[in-house]
């Protein structure tokens, strides 16, 4: 009988060192687990912090395109009638259109 008590034990020893090494490893994926966590909130929060800072410079860039295009229009519609300013300045008239 004490035979089967040593057995008893020594696979219930056994189960306990399994047990605990279980609890173990559980306790290391656990903070592994809160430390992605807490890694993925970090990344995300410099994700949208960039992408909001991409995003007002786009606007600008926006902005400044739209006054560059208005400016370009001007400027073509000046370099349209500047023939005809010169000739006027020069004195050439255009003969009469019938």
């Amino acid at each position: 009988m004490a035979r089967a008590k040593n057995g008893g034990n020594g696979h219930l020893g056994r189960l306990e060192e399994a047990m605990a090494t279980l609890l173990q490893n559980q306790a290391t994926f656990v903070q592994s687990q809160q430390a992605f966590q807490a890694r993925m909130a970090e990344l995300e929060r410099i994700t949208a912090e960039r992408f909001s800072q991409v995003h007002a410079l786009l606007l600008e860039h926006s902005r400044v395109l739209t006054e560059h295009t208005r400016i370009l229009a001007e400027h073509s519609r000046m370099l349209q009638t500047l023939p005809e300013a010169i000739r006027e300045k020069i004195g050439f008239k255009a003969p009469p259109s019938h």
